[in-house]
């Protein structure tokens, strides 16, 4: 009975020497996380404000956020009174054990650095990656974040993004829209290219460059005819269906008929 005594009063005096070590380790961390946040922000605003490239700014602010938590956890096990070397050689062989567990998180993180570095893309690019067409919204430490055109937001590991082929579509400034128009044979080719000249010519948002008019083949009931205007990223799809648009109405009002596909059906 003594015994136990000794051992529930060896406890609680144990318990009250560790205490307010855990409790201000405790704060440590929930202030450090704070004022991590806060700090993390500050560098945003004034990464924004003097011009970086907007690429850089998601990634080296998870980058600073990650070392600076880091720095407030190494802290706060200061505080409960773990030696700072033995803590540092934990995290070392945790970081060689982690590393090895994690080759391709890793791998993401040199891809997103390459990324950045030789920017295949950058932020605001409509790109083609892996099958995924969008507008590049983020590049962060291990992942590129890409807006779909289908407004879907895509989370892609940069490792992934960067090991196949990856179109830039804003690269050049510019889009070639590729359009495709029918054009019955008894019609003049010259006639009928003026006209759709003229339809293009009244959708605001193409850029002047000489569209290309021309014939593509020939079908069982029109001539198809190869229609290329172009617009940049931003403005394609209204380049796109406005070009359809102006091309009926003129077509209309100069009293083209396009054929279409017939079929005699005949009394037995």
């Amino acid at each position: 009975m003594d015994l136990a005594n000794i051992d529930l009063s060896a406890l609680w005096n144990t318990v009250l020497a560790w205490a307010p070590k855990l409790v201000a380790a405790i704060l440590v961390l929930i202030i450090g996380f704070w004022i991590v946040g806060m700090i993390s922000k500050m560098i945003g605003r004034s990464m924004e404000k003097s011009g970086i490239d907007e690429g850089l700014v998601p990634f080296i602010k998870s980058l600073i956020t990650v070392i600076l938590k880091v720095l407030v956890v190494i802290t706060a096990a200061g505080v409960v009174g773990v030696e700072i070397t033995a803590f540092a050689a934990l995290i070392a062989g945790a970081g060689l054990a982690i590393g090895a567990a994690m080759t391709g998180t890793l791998g993401h993180f040199a891809a997103g650095v390459m990324v950045l570095i030789f920017k295949p893309y950058k932020v605001g690019d409509l790109v083609d990656i892996q099958g995924t067409v969008g507008h590049v919204e983020e590049i962060q430490v291990f992942n590129t974040v890409i807006k779909s055109l289908d407004n879907k937001k895509v989370i892609m590991p940069n490792g992934i993004a960067t090991s196949g082929i990856m179109t830039n579509l804003s690269a050049l400034g510019k889009l070639r829209v590729d359009l495709n128009v029918a054009m019955p044979y008894e019609e003049d080719f010259d006639k009928v290219q003026k006209i759709i000249k003229g339809a293009l010519d009244k959708v605001s948002m193409r850029l002047p460059d000489e569209p290309t008019i021309e014939i593509e083949k020939f079908d069982a009931n029109n001539i198809l005819l190869a229609v290329r205007p172009y617009a940049t990223d931003a403005t394609y799809w209204d380049v796109y269906f406005n070009s359809y648009r102006e091309i009926k109405k003129a077509f209309g009002e100069a009293g083209i008929e396009v054929a279409y596909p017939t079929r005699k059906i005949k009394n037995i």
